[in-house]
């Protein structure tokens, strides 16, 4: 493709190493990614409660130290906090795999999130201190289409590998993805070494950086947050303990089978994401995220009729179909909610900006499977679908929102486009 190749020919070679760590880092993340939830319910035997409850220590640990991480990346610079985060995420893996204790498997939940709660601050603030302008924004598109790659091979290899039965193939991924949190370590001591600004940060003075109080005084901020939150809620969230929960204990699929869908919403992602960056170029992000919540809304009510009851083809047919629409939303968030934050961010804040679009995303995902846990293990499927689709609803209207609050230019259009939309009714 014509766009593609002029994107990487356009890119500083930082840029393609950080792509580069994007592959590696997401294909081991995705050989468990799906299978935590079932690694915890059916191989380790703890009750699906107690299951919900350890997956949302990902998201407590990493929301308790993402505004510090913050705070970190604008004092030290990324790399000393990325580092710092991967080294934790390959203990946590390690511990993982032979976790057969509940307080055991807690140790290293915590640990992976410590990671996830500086890796996204941190890694959105090295990416804006590489690429500026369109080009950040179509780098957080391909970034997300790659990501979703590497999930999705390994996803496939992880639903074709592990048996609930032998455990010790959910050992062997596990400690795959711990090799794999070595990579980008060595990219940061190595080609990454002299990245310099915002994510480097030169010794000397600087000047006081604004806080997290002045910066959530801005009304667009704290809707960006708010969306992030309900989007995180209703949508990544539910990947790793709801979805899969719901396709096995509601619609009855079976592993290999949700690890195709998996790959189906990966590959969805993958075909889908630079054609809609094309599209998008332009256009101001809040529609984009309308669009987004809106098909996000039709996608929940085909995994509710996964889980209809009328046998196994209709479900695997409802999950796939599911993961299939949901990918088509992703495109639309995954470019636009970053590229606003850091469109919002002031160089000497930009840290600070990403963790608490950072803490959003966390609060969503801390809360996102409890919510699943509770409700399906109730036996309440229809009210947790229908939730999912309110919330989403509720999306629609955070970005009319975030709309009459945001500037043009954060918005993804130039002022002078942005009046004659105006002056158009559009």
């Amino acid at each position: 493709m014509a766009w593609l190749r002029t994107f990487w020919r356009g890119l500083p070679i930082e840029g393609r190493w950080l792509l580069a760590i994007i592959a590696v880092q997401t294909l081991g993340r995705g050989l468990t990614l799906p299978f935590t939830i079932i690694y915890l319910r059916e191989v380790r035997g703890f009750d699906l409660g107690v299951a919900g409850a350890l997956m949302s220590l990902v998201a407590i640990a990493g929301f308790v130290v993402t505004a510090p991480s913050g705070s970190l990346v604008d004092r030290y610079g990324t790399r000393a906090v990325l580092i710092g985060g991967q080294s934790a995420m390959m203990a946590g893996s390690t511990l993982l795999a032979f976790a057969t204790g509940p307080w055991t498997a807690a140790v290293a939940l915590v640990l992976i999130g410590l990671n996830f709660g500086v890796a996204l601050p941190a890694f959105n603030t090295l990416i804006a201190a590489v690429v500026d302008g369109d080009v950040r924004q179509r780098f957080f598109g391909v970034h997300f289409a790659l990501m979703n790659a590497g999930i999705g091979v390994g996803g496939v290899v992880g639903g074709l590998f592990v048996d609930v039965d032998v455990p010790a193939t959910f050992t062997t991924i596990y400690l795959a993805e711990a090799a794999a949190a070595l990579a980008p370590i060595v990219v940061l001591l190595g080609p990454l070494s002299n990245v310099r600004g915002p994510a480097g940060r030169d010794p000397g003075p600087r000047t006081a950086a604004p806080g997290y109080r002045a910066i959530l005084g801005r009304p667009p901020v704290r809707w960006l947050a708010a969306l992030t939150f309900t989007g995180v809620l209703v949508g990544y969230g539910q990947f790793q303990a709801g979805v899969p929960s719901f396709a096995r204990e509601v619609a009855g699929v079976s592993t290999s089978a949700i690890g195709v869908a998996y790959a189906v919403n990966t590959a969805m992602i993958v075909v889908l994401q630079l054609p809609v960056l094309a599209r998008i170029s332009g256009r101001r992000r809040t529609r984009v995220m309308i669009v987004m919540a809106g098909s996000w809304a039709g996608a929940w009510l085909l995994l509710g009729a996964a889980g209809s009851g009328l046998g196994p083809a209709v479900a695997i047919a409802g999950l796939l179909a599911f993961m299939a629409v949901f990918a088509f939303g992703e495109t639309l968030l995954q470019p636009t909610v970053p590229a606003v934050t850091n469109d919002l961010a002031t160089d000497d804040a930009r840290g600070r900006y990403n963790a608490l679009n950072a803490a959003a995303f966390n609060g969503g995902a801390m809360a996102a499977p409890a919510l699943a846990g509770l409700l399906l293990g109730l036996d309440l499927a229809a009210a947790y679908v229908g939730l999912m689709v309110v919330g989403c609803l509720a999306l629609c209207a955070m970005a009319l929102a975030l709309e009459r609050r945001i500037p043009p230019a954060a918005n993804g259009v130039t002022a002078a486009v942005e009046e004659q939309s105006r002056s158009t009714g559009a």
